[in-house]
């Protein structure tokens, strides 16, 4: 017989308590979501010359690029500065989601064990 207020099989724990803390979770979760959303990454290629700017949810909000580079010539090289900064700063906003999602759910691998 499970005692009041645990689990069967004698695991510990109120189950209010324990809703209360996914709750708190959640909210925790998609706090930071938004906070990550709202947070800009800019990748440069190219020495500089041309700079890339992408949002959390991995859309590109600004493309600077130094009139040096643009050269009817070679627009080949230009293609690829724009990729190269594009996908560093796609790949700066994977890392910070990375980065959240360790620290959310304390190392557990990015899930949960169930």
């Amino acid at each position: 017989m499970a005692k009041r207020g645990g689990f069967p099989g004698g695991m510990p724990g109120n189950m209010n308590n324990l809703m209360k803390q996914a709750q708190k979770m959640q909210r925790q979760m998609e706090e930071s979501q938004r906070e990550l959303e709202a947070t800009e990454f800019t990748a440069k290629a190219g020495g500089g010359a041309v700079e890339v700017t992408v949002t959390g949810k991995k859309q590109m909000t600004k493309i600077v690029l130094s009139q040096d580079v643009v050269d009817p010539d070679d627009v080949e090289m230009l293609q690829d500065l724009i990729l190269a900064a594009t996908n560093e700063a796609m790949k700066m906003a994977d890392d910070a989601s990375a980065n959240m999602m360790g620290r959310m759910t304390g190392g557990m691998g990015g899930g949960f064990p169930f």
